[in-house]
């Protein structure tokens, strides 16, 4: 399968249709869009690293984060994006991103989250450019804020989670948004969610919603609350006969 063919298939099973207008994903870098594709790191981010993981094993890189997202000024090295850019081309690296598409997408970034963290999916929720971004469901049982806080921390692996809430109260319907999902706690709230879990949340969003909006807020981290995506991208194109790998490019530090 060659590398156009292999995107072209991707952007079938998830649409651009489905992104938000604002989003820039794709196929981010391509020197040879005729070669043949046999092998694919999987990694949340086109970082230096997973790109030269891509070059060292053969491989397209796919991600979830778009390696070009609001357009490079330049391409000289030295810096994050045109250093990216550089190695890629200079490597032969293709790189596809799917982004808020793969968000709103069936058997996504939301569904991949809420099965993570235990909610069963009843619909979903979003607003006027992204009204079926998100998911809502319910618990097996009840529990309190802060034992649910706790489960997710372990299902995600987050080495913290930040909760705005009651931490006694008793919940049970569960908002998913992975990665920033501040735009999405009206929303929430109105689809009946006790929680919404997502990824990051500005300090007086989450504290608005919890004292107005009566919905507690839970940030299990940007990555983390996507990292639960990339087996769904792993298995989809192991479907289309290519070989994969799991890259992880979350850059971690023992303190």
């Amino acid at each position: 399968m060659k590398i156009r063919e292999l995107y072209a298939s991707l952007d079938a099973l998830w649409p651009r249709t489905l992104s938000a207008e604002w989003d820039n994903d794709g196929l981010m870098c391509a020197a040879d869009p005729e070669r043949e594709a046999v092998r694919a790191v999987v990694s949340l981010d086109a970082t230096l690293p997973a790109i030269i993981r891509a070059k060292e094993t053969g491989s397209v890189l796919v991600t979830h984060h778009p390696m070009i997202f609001r357009g490079a000024k330049n391409v000289v090295a030295g810096d994050a994006i045109p250093d990216r850019i550089i190695e890629a081309v200079r490597s032969g690296v293709a790189v596809m991103s799917f982004h808020t598409r793969l968000d709103a997408a069936d058997c996504g970034v939301n569904d991949a989250l809420a099965e993570k963290i235990g909610v069963a999916v009843s619909g979903t929720f979003g607003d006027e450019e992204c009204p079926t971004i998100g998911r809502i469901g319910t618990l097996a049982a009840p529990v309190t804020l802060d034992e649910f806080s706790l489960r997710v921390k372990n299902a995600l692996g987050s080495p913290l989670v930040r909760v705005t809430g009651d931490g006694s109260r008793i919940v049970s319907r569960i908002a998913a948004v992975g990665g920033s999902g501040g735009d999405f706690i009206d929303a929430a709230r109105a689809a009946g969610a006790d929680v919404l879990v997502t990824g990051e949340v500005g300090y007086n969003r989450a504290e608005d919603g919890a004292e107005t909006g009566k919905i507690a807020v839970l940030e299990a981290g940007h990555y983390h609350s996507e990292a639960p995506v990339l087996p769904v991208i792993a298995n989809a194109l192991g479907e289309l006969g290519i070989e994969t790998e799991i890259f992880e490019s979350y850059p971690q530090w023992t303190i």
